[in-house]
């Protein structure tokens, strides 16, 4: 389960920073698009995370989990996802918008590790 669990970690962090990057490709872009990796990055995050949480008493029964952080981790994921969706279609992605998502990832990433 172990293996299992390593796995699906690497596969949340490696989405998490995917996330990160393609919104980072867009800084120097006139006009910004919001890429629709973002979407994928942040659905495969959020079912990752999930799956972390389900498979957590299985792979580490001796430590507890904080389930204030999963939440807002989780919140913060639906958010990016959301604004995400809201904004795929449309020719070009304001920069509140864009700015909201950079920093809703970049708040994801400090709130998972600050354990």
């Amino acid at each position: 389960m172990s293996a299992i669990n390593t796995v699906v970690y690497i596969i949340h962090l490696l989405s998490v920073v995917g996330i990160l990057f393609l919104l980072l490709r867009e800084a120097k872009k006139s006009p910004r698009r919001l890429n629709p990796g973002v979407l994928h990055a942040s659905l495969t995050a959020l079912i990752a995370g999930v799956i972390l949480v389900g498979l957590h008493n299985t792979a580490k029964p001796d430590e507890s989990l904080n389930h204030t952080i999963v939440g807002i981790k989780f919140l913060v994921l639906l958010v990016i996802l959301v604004l995400g969706l809201l904004n795929l279609k449309k020719p070009v992605l304001s920069k509140n918008v864009w700015l909201s998502m950079l920093g809703l990832t970049i708040f994801n990433i400090v709130i998972a590790s600050a354990r």
